[in-house]
């Protein structure tokens, strides 16, 4: 099991890398981990630190004003410091941990207050965060945007946590008239404290002297800016587990950090965001851990097949501890191993398989393996991607049909694509489970659909139903909700 502590992109000198070959992992994915631990420094122990403890919140107006470039630059800043840097994400994202992850050296945790209670989340930053020496959280769409009104937001996260927030401002169009969007932001909520001011899309150091007054005038320290620089990119969200993704991230992360250096004062950013994180021995102020997962099926777990490769690897850091309480967890590649793994249960979790259509086809043996261990009564929950590839088969973006695991009869299909997104609250009899769903295809019955059942009904965050179905043939579960099951039971679902 890989914990954020003792992270896979961590490891002291040649121990780290002896700890990877260790791992029962993909060889292709080995390249990418091995990569991002090249200069990592020793991060991955809790250590007593000379430097004083900071923690921030990495906020911002709207949408697109620059959180994910500023934070991947700022954890690789700190990082090259010296500091022991941890990454935490506001959401349900997937795909911005991935970045965290090859900027700072450690392992992304997501801090979510639809998907788990204020105290889980107060646990988790205080878990990974009490052995940092500085905790960077990044927001989601606006400071406070929720899914009602501030409910969920960027903003609540940091009221609860008490950690201060950093203001992203895009000053692409802009001057001095940041000034009252500034005083808004540090007034209209006393109980979230705005730190300071960075600017993105700066033109010059005129454009920032102006950005420079409108801080003073506002009352909000201006802590620098990241200047308008010619082609850069970050690097498409498509790119997966790759070693060329890898490199396209760490270079990205390295350009950004460069150009910050030159014009954030990091020594104001860490001393205003001083905070004195829960320790460990205090957990007791956000509420009592969960209780630990059992299986509820007779025989129990104690092998677990967990697959990670370019077409799957949307998951919860938690959940994969949580199922790690169970059993031990082995990694698989449904697009390059022959066959499954030896295993009690299997984890098929979402991703991009959309993008792998012929690797995925092509591997037949894998297919026959995984449908021959569902036939034969094997325990199985797939997720979006993961459900997709049971279907029968899954038309692509290029309109041809490529044939998949085939127990579910259905077809995914990538045409007409339409998004589907949001919070999911799943209740199954007694049982109750949170989830997020994000898609862009649809499933089509076939011959025999009928005889498929959903075993749950969905509402979302507003309490309306939603037509989203966990469908359940023999001892699969599979649907397109990612589940989060950090404070529960999953295997309470596979009961009857």
């Amino acid at each position: 099991m890989i914990y954020p502590s003792q992270s896979l992109f961590a490891g002291r000198g040649g121990e780290g890398l002896l700890f990877i070959s260790r791992l029962r992992i993909p060889c292709r994915m080995r390249c990418f981990y091995y990569f991002c631990m090249r200069k990592t420094n020793n991060m991955d122990i809790a250590s007593p630190s000379s430097h004083p403890k900071a923690a921030f919140l990495i906020g911002a107006a709207t949408s697109n004003s620059g959180k994910t470039t500023l934070t991947i630059g700022l954890l690789r800043a700190l990082r090259e410091r010296g500091l022991c840097v941890q990454p935490f994400k506001c959401g349900p994202d997937y795909i911005d941990p991935k970045y965290h992850a090859v900027a700072s050296g450690r392992t992304s945790v997501n801090l979510d207050t639809w998907l788990s209670s204020p105290e889980h989340v107060g646990r988790l930053f205080a878990r990974y965060g009490g052995t940092s020496d500085v905790s960077v959280v990044e927001g989601v769409m606006g400071l406070f945007d929720g899914y009602r009104a501030d409910q969920g937001s960027s903003a609540e996260i940091a009221r609860l946590l008490g950690i201060p927030v950093v203001l992203v401002v895009n000053a692409k169009s802009v001057a001095y008239s940041v000034a009252p969007l500034i005083y808004g932001f540090k007034h209209f909520d006393p109980s979230v404290r705005v730190a300071g001011v960075l600017f993105n899309q700066v033109a010059s150091a005129s454009h920032a002297s102006f950005l420079q007054k409108a801080c003073e005038d506002a009352g909000v320290p201006c802590l620098g800016y990241l200047p308008r620089m010619k082609e850069i990119e970050l690097p498409s969200r498509h790119l997966g587990l790759t070693l060329e993704a890898a490199y396209q991230l760490d270079s990205f992360s390295q350009r950004i950090a460069d150009a910050l250096v030159q014009h954030v004062d990091m020594d104001r950013l860490v001393e205003l965001c001083a905070w004195q994180p829960i320790g460990e021995n205090a957990l007791s102020l956000v509420g009592n851990a969960p209780s630990p997962m059992t299986c509820t099926w007779e025989g129990g777990i104690c092998r677990i097949a967990v697959a990670r490769d370019d077409a799957f690897n949307f998951t919860y850091h938690d959940n994969l501890e949580r199922l790690a309480e169970v059993g031990e967890l082995t990694y698989f590649s449904p697009m390059h191993d022959i066959a499954l793994p030896e295993a009690d249960f299997v984890y098929l979790p979402g991703g991009y398989p959309e993008f792998f259509l012929h690797e995925l086809a092509a591997n037949r043996t894998m297919l026959e393996s995984i449908r021959s261990y569902i036939e034969n009564g094997g325990y199985l929950l797939a997720e979006c991607g993961g459900m997709m590839y049971l279907c029968d088969r899954i038309c692509g973006m290029d309109a041809m049909s490529y044939p998949m695991v085939g127990v579910l009869p259905l077809e995914a299909t990538m045409q007409g694509m339409r998004l589907h997104l949001g919070y999911r609250m799943l209740q199954h009899g007694d049982e109750t489970f949170r989830g997020h769903e994000f898609h862009y295809s649809d499933v089509r019955p076939l011959a025999g659909a009928a005889s498929l059942r959903s075993i749950a009904s969905q509402r979302n965050a507003r309490g309306e139903a939603v037509p989203t179905a966990l469908y359940r043939y023999k001892n699969v579960l599979a649907g397109y909700t990612h589940l989060y099951w950090g404070e529960s039971n999953l295997f309470d679902l596979f009961m009857e």
